[in-house]
């Protein structure tokens, strides 16, 4: 497979990671990335299962606009170099065989969505006085009073 191949294949598998944390596909994207680094060593992929959480906690955690965007950038860049690495050192047959379990968890991740019931509105620039947020389901309320 030549380079630019594999840059490609470790590129949509970046993408495909970093689009898919929080959406329904993100169990088995995470589950699936960390067979391909594991390799069949459990600890290995322990190890990536946890490095993914730690993507996902980045994400969540970054708010929109240019936060957000520089995150989702920031993390496809580390993906994609950790999948053009693992790609490099693989034999031709085992490298076409993880391109081909790639480019299935790209397709998931294509298809993914917000977790149903998942609602986001941002007030960012509303006043409220003596107001009050009633709803249910899981809500996060940050307000920024002092900025």
């Amino acid at each position: 497979m030549l380079i630019e191949g594999i840059i490609a294949a470790a590129a949509a598998g970046g993408g495909a990671i970093v689009q898919a944390a929080g959406t329904d596909a993100w169990a088995g994207i995470r589950a699936g990335t960390a067979r391909l680094f594991g390799r069949g060593d459990a600890g290995r992929e322990q190890a990536e299962l946890e490095r993914l959480d730690r993507t996902q906690a980045v994400l969540v955690a970054a708010q929109e606009g240019e936060e957000a965007e520089r995150a989702q950038m920031t993390q496809v860049a580390v993906w994609q170099t950790r999948l053009e690495a693992l790609l490099e050192g693989l034999s031709d047959a085992e490298r076409r065989q993880v391109v081909a379990e790639l480019g299935s968890l790209v397709a998931r991740a294509a298809g993914a969505r917000p977790p149903e019931g998942k609602v986001h509105n941002d007030f960012g620039n509303a006043t409220f006085t003596n107001s009050q947020v009633q709803g249910s389901g899981t809500m996060t309320v940050t307000n920024r009073y002092d900025k």
